[in-house]
């Protein structure tokens, strides 16, 4: 009997003693107080309406269907969308939606606790949109639209083109951010990619890529003091890549061009470059088929972003720098690649790569050609490098500026006294 009273006697002990615990553990998640911050900086940009997200996310009452799906897509970082790992290399980039393990486990906590409202005088002001919400770069000063409105057949082969606008410019301006869209309406389903290359007064290519769009890409940022140069009389050629879906739709794609005031000459032009393997040989059924690109920088140079471009096979993209010594530094990893998001990765200009001459950029990709990959058109056969969409590439597009000896000396040595600073060192 005295067992019994003692174990009575412990387990009231218990309850008592996790009542304090309880009352401790920690204030209420509501979607007013804690969420709905989360979702404006994070995800309305394309979650409303008439936006290119499936559903709104503005309020509670549009929000809450959607909690469970929310908490998984979030836990598992597959939104919002931005794929560059957080536990390798550079870790600092332009306009990065992403969210941070902590606000992962708070919409975790408010999805399992029951995903309450909350107070609605805790709501913040609702977020204001105009159409630079349409454009990552903000609202353009130049908008050039492709001259033809292309209609893509339900069936149908691929298609190529190209296709040269007017840019209406009556005096050399230099650019300061760009952005390739498709119509807002069904192009992105259609439009696989769009090159846009600049062309002098007798149609000859001038200053290379200005910029290339592919499904889901946002827009590319320069530094401050460095841009592409778009000259008077020049015309803007998009070499287009359509394909069908089982629906007809028609497509126009713009860009939409953010200048640097006029008569402002940065000191640094940014090139684009593809640093591609051509060479691909991806067996039927291989999970890990590994490609190897490399480019050489001949003069010192600052890396200011990367988009990394694979197809429906593609797995995963990882970047680094061979320096003239033979030391490798990794840069990047993009591993878990989704073809629906063709993200460009712009470094803050802190942390953009800074390269002595003679480094070599490594680009790494992996494509998955087995079944596991849900994406995978066709496991049962081989795949090569091809154009279409059915087939494979594997490349980075690279931006990137050439600095003097002096300039790169410089720089590194204000970012190595800063880094000195933080850490108490002489």
């Amino acid at each position: 009997m005295a067992i019994k009273i003692n174990c009575t006697l412990s387990a009231m002990l218990v309850v008592l003693a996790g009542a304090p615990l309880m009352a401790q553990a920690g204030p209420e998640i509501t979607f007013s107080k804690d969420i709905a911050p989360i979702l404006q900086r994070a995800c309305q940009n394309c979650h409303r309406p008439n936006n290119i997200a499936p559903m709104s996310l503005l309020t509670y009452k549009e929000v809450r269907p959607w909690a469970r799906a929310i908490q998984e897509k979030v836990a598992a970082r597959s939104m919002p969308p931005w794929f560059v790992d957080k536990h390798v290399g550079i870790r600092e980039f332009k306009d990065d939606p992403s969210l941070s393990d902590d606000e992962i486990k708070l919409i975790s906590k408010w999805a399992d606790g029951g995903a309450r409202e909350g107070n609605a005088a805790d709501m913040p002001a609702p977020r204001k949109f105009d159409d630079t919400g349409q454009w990552h770069i903000g609202q353009p000063d130049l908008v050039i639209q492709s001259p033809v409105a292309f209609t893509v057949k339900a069936k149908g082969t691929d298609w190529w083109g190209n296709l040269v606008a007017e840019t209406g410019l009556s005096e050399d301006r230099y650019i300061k951010a760009v952005e390739t869209k498709p119509s807002p309406k069904g192009g992105a389903r259609v439009l696989h990619h769009s090159v846009q290359t600049l062309l002098d007064e007798e149609g000859n290519p001038d200053g290379g890529t200005l910029n290339e769009y592919a499904v889901g890409k946002n827009g590319d940022y320069f530094p401050e003091g460095s841009g592409k140069l778009m000259r008077v009389g020049s015309k803007l050629q998009f070499n287009v890549h359509y394909h069908s879906v089982g629906e007809e739709i028609t497509d126009q794609a713009s860009l939409g061009v953010v200048f640097y005031p006029k008569g402002y000459v940065p000191k640094h032009v940014v090139r684009t470059v593809q640093v591609a393997a051509t060479d691909l040989d991806i067996p039927a059924g291989e999970e890990n088929a590994r490609s190897d690109a490399y480019y050489k920088f001949e003069k010192a140079t600052k890396v200011t972003g990367f988009m990394p471009h694979m197809h429906n096979r593609g797995k995963a993209e990882c970047i680094e720098a061979i320096f003239p010594d033979m030391r490798v530094e990794p840069l990047n990893c993009v591993s878990k690649f989704n073809f629906g998001w063709q993200i460009v990765y712009n470094y803050t200009d802190e942390s953009a790569p800074l390269m002595p001459a003679g480094t070599i950029l490594h680009v790494i990709n992996w494509h998955d050609n087995s079944v596991r990959n849900e994406w995978n058109p066709d496991a049962r056969n081989w795949v090569g490098y091809g154009e279409r969409t059915n087939d494979e590439m594997s490349k980075a597009w690279v931006n990137f500026y050439y600095m003097t000896d002096e300039e790169y000396k410089a720089e590194m040595d204000t970012r190595n006294a800063k880094k000195r600073s933080l850490t108490g060192r002489r």
